[in-house]
């Protein structure tokens, strides 16, 4: 990365966005854009072992989630490989990566400016340009498996959310469901082919997946939902509906924020529950497979003597 004079200016004269911070919880909660005072920026133990570079980026252990299948939830990521030392005793501009201790291959890439506020002083100040993967908070992988094929905007939506980006959330929430409706009403038809739901459910819930116009298809289900599927006792679908309904220019940004809040909130529990009752009734009928197909042990053999004395052979008394 190189010094420019459009870089941002992270000297100690700039006030910074939030009050001090340690590094850690900075790298770990921070969206990028951010220019925030670091109370553990640089490592004391390491400092004034090099007179043209007189202190270190300190590189604190992290928690962080990781989607690796091997771990799937938080894990220790330590740090790998980065420049660690400024070419001046003002500023470093630095990549520092990561790696989750667990599976040993999930990756976490900072880009930092980093400024030092004295020789002698661990303080400093720290703008993140950006990291990758993108920042946001972790998603359960049901969840993006209900919209596999909008998973990119579901993730856009998810950093607005988390970024405080309310409008920007809620038209990306929005647009995943519109796009996603069709599949969502299929996945609840299996559900409800599963529990023998009746025919007239059934029929609902088809001509709800058939129809295009979106306010439509979910009025004609608002009924038909099965009961495992509801929240509370109350229709996801029909809650959906309700918030996506609400005008978006009637509303303000943090209005909408608390709108694409609860969007994401009902979608998380309903794929959750989606998940639970196909995989319930998967495990149900592979257990009777292997009930119903258990072979029978064989007949044992009847003497002549037993015959005529009408004594059952050993071991079927």
């Amino acid at each position: 990365m190189s010094d420019s004079s459009d870089q941002p200016d992270v000297s100690d004269d700039r006030k910074p966005d939030v009050e001090v911070m340690t590094l850690a919880s900075f790298l770990e909660t921070k969206p990028p854009g951010v220019n925030i005072k670091i109370s553990d920026l640089f490592s004391p133990e390491i400092r004034n072992t090099n007179k043209y570079a007189p202190w270190q980026i300190n590189t604190p252990r992290l928690t962080l989630h990781c989607d690796d299948t091997e771990c799937d939830g938080l894990r220790h990521f330590r740090f790998v490989a980065g420049d660690r030392q400024p070419k001046d005793s003002k500023r470093l501009l630095t990549y520092l990566t990561y790696v989750c201790s667990n599976c040993r291959r999930s990756t976490k890439v900072y880009s930092l400016n980093a400024a030092a506020e004295s020789e002698n002083d661990e303080v400093g100040l720290c703008y993140k340009y950006g990291e990758m993967p993108p920042f946001g908070p972790s998603t359960p992988p049901r969840l993006l498996k209900l919209f596999e094929h909008n998973r990119d905007l579901f993730m856009k939506g998810r950093r607005c959310e988390s970024q405080g980006l309310g409008v920007g959330a809620f038209v990306y929430y929005r647009r995943v469901v519109e796009d996603q409706r069709t599949a969502i009403i299929g996945e609840i038809i299996r559900v409800a082919k599963l529990i023998n739901a009746p025919a007239e459910t059934l029929a609902s819930l088809e001509s709800a997946r058939k129809e295009t116009q979106f306010s439509k298809s979910l009025d004609m289900i608002k009924d038909a939902i099965p009961e495992s599927l509801r929240i509370q006792g109350h229709n996801p679908m029909t809650l959906l509906h309700d918030s996506l309904s609400t005008g978006l220019h009637a509303q303000t940004d943090v209005e909408c924020l608390e709108i694409a809040q609860a969007i994401r909130v009902v979608l998380a529990e309903l794929a959750e529950r989606l998940t639970n009752a196909l995989k319930d009734e998967a495990e149900l009928t592979k257990a009777l497979g292997k009930l119903l197909n258990k072979p029978k042990p064989p007949a044992r053999a009847v003497s002549p003597k037993q015959q005529i004395e009408g004594r059952p052979a050993k071991g079927n008394a």
